[in-house]
């Protein structure tokens, strides 16, 4: 099941995938606790295996008025490759619909890209290099609204 979550609860997920050996502050984003920030956990029974954050924040980079950035999706590795990524997505893009937001993107990690470009995703521009977390590039997905 896919429920929404309090941004402290996306701790563990991120902290055992996207800031492994780093200090558990390292997965407080900035903008975390805002009103318009929604967070998401993947659920089998009881335990969490994936997350994901919905930021309101604009990207200079598009035109578009209403922006959603994605940030912090991650599954348990034990659980990458099994579908659970694509079902997080897709409860994303749903709601990202539901707010009637025309525009989703965000930084995805270099070995991240092929899975989000057979979501519907695209990149913008070249890599570039988030310090002490890897390549990355600016990729995005336009909603008809």
């Amino acid at each position: 099941t896919i429920n929404k979550i309090k941004y402290i609860d996306t701790f563990p997920v991120r902290s055992a995938v996207l800031r492994q050996g780093k200090h558990i502050e390292t997965c407080f984003f900035l903008g975390d606790d805002a009103v318009g920030t929604t967070h998401f956990g993947l659920f089998i029974e009881n335990n969490i295996i994936g997350v994901a954050s919905v930021f309101t924040s604009n990207n200079e980079n598009f035109d578009m008025k209403n922006q959603f950035q994605l940030r912090g999706m991650a599954i348990l590795e034990e659980y990458q490759s099994t579908g659970f990524g694509k079902l997080l997505i897709e409860e994303i893009f749903n709601f990202i619909q539901l707010q009637q937001t025309e525009l989703l993107w965000f930084n995805a990690r270099e070995s991240a890209v092929p899975f989000y470009e057979k979501l519907g995703c695209t990149k913008k521009g070249a890599s570039f290099e988030i310090p002490e977390i890897g390549l990355h590039f600016l990729m995005y997905k336009y909603f008809n609204i």
